[in-house]
């Protein structure tokens, strides 16, 4: 099973930002299985979080047609207590530089608009015919991405930095 650790993106700019939102719900599994009878979410689900929010932010400015790998958290601190049921995690994606061979960003996160996390994550690009060992083998399924794209709303709010909207037609999902 794909674990999602975002629910929608409020906003979205190519190649400069994105929010997103987390709603903790208490069922979630994880939650009771992590400390039994005091249901938390753990940090580690929250960085993973702000790591789908910058990596589908980076993943855009090569039109989502080259896997990003999560390279390195440069940092990653939380200074906000606990993401329990009932809070709404809000993630704020920025990219701070982009190379060739990857993308840097700075997440950070909100509950109730008070800071809880922060993330400097870095981004690799992942070319499939730059490695022997892909060779032959999907690296990742284009139309499971694009389902995913679709649910968390991607292409509702997303935007150029010129105003106008993402749309599927212009990516390469096929």
């Amino acid at each position: 099973m794909r674990w999602f650790w975002l629910d929608r993106f409020s906003e979205f700019v190519s190649g400069s930002h994105a929010t997103a939102v987390k709603c903790v719900s208490l069922s979630e599994d994880h939650l009771e299985e992590h400390w039994p009878s005091y249901p938390v979410m753990p940090n580690t689900l929250v960085a993973e979080g702000m790591a789908q929010c910058g990596g589908l932010l980076v993943s855009e400015i090569y039109k989502f047609g080259e896997l990003v790998v999560l390279a390195k958290f440069s940092k990653c601190t939380f200074e906000g207590g606990e993401a329990r049921p009932g809070d709404v995690l809000q993630y704020r994606a920025t990219i701070d530089q982009v190379k060739d061979f990857g993308a840097s960003v700075t997440v950070k996160g909100t509950v109730e608009g008070r800071p809880f996390s922060e993330a400097e994550i870095f981004f690799a690009r992942y070319s499939a015919d730059s490695s022997q060992q892909t060779k032959g083998r999907t690296l990742f399924n284009p139309v499971d991405l694009l389902k995913w794209l679709r649910v968390v709303g991607v292409f509702t709010v997303g935007v150029r930095p010129d105003g106008t909207r993402l749309r599927e037609e212009d990516y390469n999902f096929a």
